[in-house]
């Protein structure tokens, strides 16, 4: 990190280098699946890999660019602009998540996720079909019924998503200003407000026991282990 008063370059030096070293590399998942492993064994902190992981969105564009100036010229103009657009679609997600520290909210989402896939597993699993498969499928066979269709089923939907995670919001951080009623969510079924319910179930129905919460275990010590990370385990 810089020294005071520049520490917050520091970030935007870290969006740089992961650019750069996407462009070498020309591909983001090389850059990411070599990051990842490093936040695992704690050299480099969550805090830290965040702006690298932007500024590989960023030189992974580059590639879509160097195509695009590789076209006939005919059809050079729509496929610089295609490029751009792709560009500058992810420059404006640095623009909208990183410059205003509050709205850095990957940073805590992730935290929060990476605690529950931990605990249970099968909620990576459950996350890429819901994300990748469940929720583009729902989203597309509701625009070919139409944008009527899509509005009336998706507005309500995003309205109830948004009201809930306005009110955890405020049952974390303002309980008084919410009504009795919504200071928790006790008065859910349980299996509404809590995994617990799931958990069994998958457990139960899982065979290889993979889905399973791992059990605690006492750990060796190295020396050549990282010391934030040794000293975040019972040993």
């Amino acid at each position: 990190d810089f020294p005071f008063p520049f520490g917050w370059l520091s970030g935007y030096l870290a969006i740089l280098v992961g650019a750069g070293l996407t462009f070498v590399v020309q591909s983001s998942s090389v850059f990411t699946a070599a990051v990842v492993p490093l936040m695992g064994v704690g050299v480099i902190s969550m805090e830290r890999a965040y702006p690298l992981f932007l500024g590989s969105n960023i030189g992974t564009t580059t590639t879509a660019l160097l195509a695009a100036l590789a076209t006939p010229s005919n059809m050079l103009l729509s496929a610089v602009q295609v490029a751009l657009i792709h560009f500058l679609f992810n420059l404006a997600g640095i623009l909208l998540w990183y410059v205003v520290p509050a709205l850095r909210l990957p940073i805590p989402v992730a935290k929060r996720f990476g605690d529950l896939t931990a605990r249970y597993r099968w909620v990576a699993i459950a996350y890429l079909l819901l994300s990748f498969l469940l929720l583009p499928l729902a989203a597309f066979g509701l625009s070919l019924a139409g944008s009527t269709v899509l509005a009336a089923v998706g507005g309500p939907v995003a309205g109830l998503l948004l009201l809930v995670v306005l009110v955890n919001v405020l049952q974390c951080h303002r309980p008084t200003w919410l009504p009795r009623c919504l200071r928790s969510w006790a008065w859910l079924p349980h299996w509404l407000h809590s995994l617990e319910p799931w958990d069994g179930l998958v457990t139960h129905c899982c065979p290889c026991q993979a889905c399973s919460a791992p059990h605690a275990t006492t750990k060796k010590a190295h020396c050549y282990e990282n010391p934030e990370v040794l000293a975040s385990q019972h040993l």
